[in-house]
């Protein structure tokens, strides 16, 4: 499917193919604060594939185009999946996808390295492949064309995608990245070939170079051991439009103790890591005073769990009044000392507060280990309205293992009760009226937790217990419902624990024309099912898999550090409704004893 291009991209081109386009100020970069270096050594694209609103609010991303940037040989550059229009403009003018920062042709760097945060991004790699002119299969390419890397938590099951990838990054990136990059510029120095550099490459702990693989390979997970003295992002870009989180985000801490055992994040980022709350407070200073922004949101897979958060906000708060800054808690733990930071945090402006039960009923909750109960929740949301909140968003889960109906309609009984709750104050004491999001997703199985041998509930089975979801909310107050598409799910699930036989299949599905698949208005279904027959495979026999806890699993070869004995342990306790400590109180050995790091807290 490659096409020949028309390298010349200078500014006249570029300002003729932007007008064809809805949203030009997606990829005519100069923003405030991004970095062009017109000589390097080694140029680096690092790509995202989802439009750039999404992708410029993935820190990840910024904190690498920052780490990359600060070493004076290295050009970091960035670039998204055209939107289908400038797909469909740079196809008539056969001209390639190109850089932000200096409009280069992708297929000039010496590296291009994709972020995967959703399987269903997965075409729009190949689609950015096939507008840069590279061959979409690692064993096709030239050794004129761009080492093509990625890495992120998609990355710990990499064989669907690995046949188009030269490498795999599994872990945190900051260092890794790094030494990878220095291989490259060391090789190219030397002048080694490309099948030289990629067998140096797969020396460096933490790289996955998919065409050595044997039946001996074991990949083991790179982590950063100290987060307080790990670069962030420095001056961050501020874009022209508006992006989906658009306000400024330290990362607090990375990893989580709570062991919920359907949450891959939190098992993949152990152990747990901590900011100091004298470094956050500089960052936050430091980003304010260089963006503009009015709002800082504290980032982590639980905020509320940070050690100092309870000294923190109203630090920040305080500090930050003149400017009226607000700080957001993405994630908050339902404990006592909640009210007193809502309190603190309303005296400038009420950003948003989630809250994440997951389960609808004390049973389910407890299978899933999520260590909170309904007093907890409800004690939490009621602080949350007499500091004067009216809108807040819960999560949920539909489809969790040896989930029942009375599980289902345990969340509307909740939903319920919160807005009882809210209408039982006083007038005076809350908002005009209740806005209480209940946003239901479906559950995806994922590799390295204690689900990852679970298949997925059929899809018309979802479909009926959101209808019964449904029809229980009906005249709650204030209750909003939003549900996951659950034929999405059902891929999700097939790439999250699939094989190498699902590279075609992806490959198949991008030449029926799949692109942007987590976009409603994009996603085809029906193009899906063919490539999937085409291939001799089936979507659903894929998701519903349930594996054995004895058979081999296609991600085995990798190292989470996380051992699968534990996960066995944790999937039984599970199934008999046994809940695991959170490990502030006690090492649980998820590690085993191969490590020098464990997830203790000192």
């Amino acid at each position: 499917m490659n096409m020949e291009y028309d390298m010349n991209l200078d500014q006249t081109v570029l300002n003729r193919i932007l007008t064809r386009v809805e949203k030009p100020a997606r990829y005519i970069g100069g923003e405030w604060n991004s970095i062009v270096k017109e000589t390097a050594e080694v140029r680096f694209a690092l790509l995202f594939p989802d439009v750039y609103e999404i992708g410029m609010s993935h820190l990840g991303s910024r904190i690498l185009y920052h780490v990359l940037n600060s070493t004076e040989s290295i050009a970091c550059e960035r670039a998204f999946a055209p939107w289908p229009d400038l797909e469909q403009v740079l196809r008539e003018e056969h001209l390639p996808l190109f850089s932000l920062e200096t409009k280069r042709p992708l297929a000039e760097f010496e590296i291009l390295g994709f972020s995967l945060l959703y399987e269903m991004c997965y075409t729009n790699i190949l689609q950015m492949l096939d507008l840069s002119g590279i061959p979409l299969l690692a064993k096709d390419r030239k050794e004129s064309d761009p080492l093509i890397i990625c890495g992120g938590p998609c990355a710990c099951n990499p064989t669907p995608i690995a046949p188009f990838m030269d490498a795999v990054l599994i872990g945190d990136g900051e260092d890794m990245v790094v030494d990878l990059v220095e291989a490259v510029r060391k090789a190219k120095r030397e002048g080694k070939s490309k099948e030289e550099l990629i067998k140096e490459l797969s020396a460096i702990r933490g790289i996955y170079v998919p065409s050595l693989k044997t039946e001996k390979t074991t990949i083991v997970r790179r982590i950063v051991k100290n987060l307080d003295q790990t670069p962030f992002t420095g001056e961050p870009i501020v874009p022209y439009l508006g992006i989906v989180h658009d306000r400024v985000a330290l990362e607090v801490m990375r990893g989580c103790t709570r062991g919920c055992r359907f949450c891959q994040a939190g098992y993949i980022y152990r152990p747990v890591r901590e900011r100091k709350s004298e470094t956050v407070m500089e960052l936050a200073r430091q980003q304010i005073g260089c963006t503009g922004y009015d709002e800082v949101s504290l980032l982590s897979l639980s905020t509320g769990d940070y050690s100092e958060v309870h000294q923190l906000v109203p630090q920040i708060i305080r500090e930050m009044e003149a400017g009226k800054v607000s700080v957001a808690l993405p994630s908050l733990r339902v404990d006592s000392e909640l009210a007193n930071d809502l309190t603190v945090m309303q005296t400038v402006r009420k950003a948003g507060l989630t809250f994440a039960p997951e389960a609808g009923t004390q049973r389910l909750r407890d299978v899933i280990n999520k260590n909170v109960t309904e007093e907890d929740i409800l004690r939490a949301t009621q602080d949350a309205f007499t500091a004067g909140w009216s809108s807040v968003k819960l999560y949920f889960m539909i489809g969790l293992p040896t989930e029942t109906d009375e599980d289902i309609l345990g969340i509307a009984q909740l939903a319920r009760k919160i807005s009882w709750q809210f209408y039982g104050l006083p007038k005076e004491q809350r908002g005009k009226g209740l806005r209480m999001n209940v946003s239901v997703s479906t559950f995806v199985p994922k590799p390295f937790t204690a689900f990852q041998w679970c298949g997925q509930v059929p899809a018309e089975e979802i479909r009926r217990r959101q209808d019964l979801l449904r029809g229980a909310l009906k005249g709650i107050r204030g209750a909003e419902l939003n549900c996951h598409y659950s034929l999405l799910s059902v891929l999700e699930a097939a790439f999250s624990r699939g094989d190498e036989r699902l590279a075609p299949v992806l490959q198949r599905a991008y030449e029926l024309g799949c692109r942007f698949d987590a976009w409603t208005e994009h996603f085809q279904p029906k193009a899906w099912s063919q490539a999937f027959a085409d291939c001799g495979l089936s979507e659903q026999e894929y998701a519903q898999r349930e594996y054995s806890l004895d058979e081999p699993l296609p991600w085995d070869f990798v190292d989470m550090l996380v051992t699968k004995a534990y996960l066995k342990r944790e999937y039984k306790r599970a199934l008999t409704g046994e809940t695991t400590p959170d490990c502030r109180e006690q090492c649980n050995g998820c590690f085993g004893a191969r490590y020098e790091t464990d997830c203790r807290i000192s």
